[in-house]
């Protein structure tokens, strides 16, 4: 999903905001809903490094398959129960999305520099990759924590027990080019918003 090569300069940037400002929205929703778990984690910052995996990196460079380390939340702690989960599952997807519009606007209105337009281009791409990617209902991702709030206990908690599984069930899929195969109708649905808004607005 993320290669590497001799672009990696402008490619780790794009990378590092994607997912930096994923891992902080949660963060920040799970706390304005009154959890302090996140702040108390060091989590509540825009810092890439206390967001950042090793193994998630390294995976990252071997397979083009990584992760950040997850936001831990307390659920007891939200308000508004279970619509409390799902807005902090969902909050680093919408972030993405924001993100993405926002650079894309940056790069229709701003003039810059030629090395600039590059990392702000990846960092559209790259936030529309997450915010599309975490949207697959399989444990860890956000999807599956949606999914799991809304299921009945019983079924929640079996759906959950696969969550060990997960990111070895992730990397075979991205390994046989099935998660593209699904992700992209929607990455390029995301595109189209983008510049739907873009032209509504500029």
């Amino acid at each position: 999903m993320f290669s590497f090569g001799p672009d990696m300069i402008f490619r780790i940037p794009a990378l590092l905001i994607a997912l930096t400002i994923h891992e902080y929205a949660h963060a920040r929703m799970a706390v304005s809903l009154g959890d302090p778990t996140p702040k108390i984690a060091g989590r509540l910052t825009l810092n890439p490094i206390a967001h950042l995996d090793p193994i998630g990196l390294l995976m990252l460079w071997l397979v083009q398959f990584g992760w950040a380390k997850p936001v831990p939340f307390n659920p007891n702690n939200l308000r508004n129960g279970t619509t409390g989960v799902i807005l902090v599952s969902l909050a680093g997807v919408a972030a993405n999305f924001l993100t993405a519009l926002f650079c894309a606007i940056l790069l229709v209105k701003v003039k810059l520099p030629v090395e600039l337009r590059v990392v702000l281009q990846l960092t559209v791409q790259y936030n529309i990759i997450l915010a599309v990617f975490n949207l697959i209902p399989i444990p860890p991702l956000d999807g599956s924590q949606v999914v799991t709030s809304l299921l009945p206990s019983r079924q929640a908690y079996a759906f959950e027990s696969i969550g060990h599984y997960g990111p070895f069930i992730l990397m075979a899929l991205v390994y046989l080019g099935v998660i593209g195969v699904i992700i992209q109708p929607f990455m390029n649905g995301l595109y189209y918003i983008i510049n739907i808004i873009i032209s509504l607005i500029l």
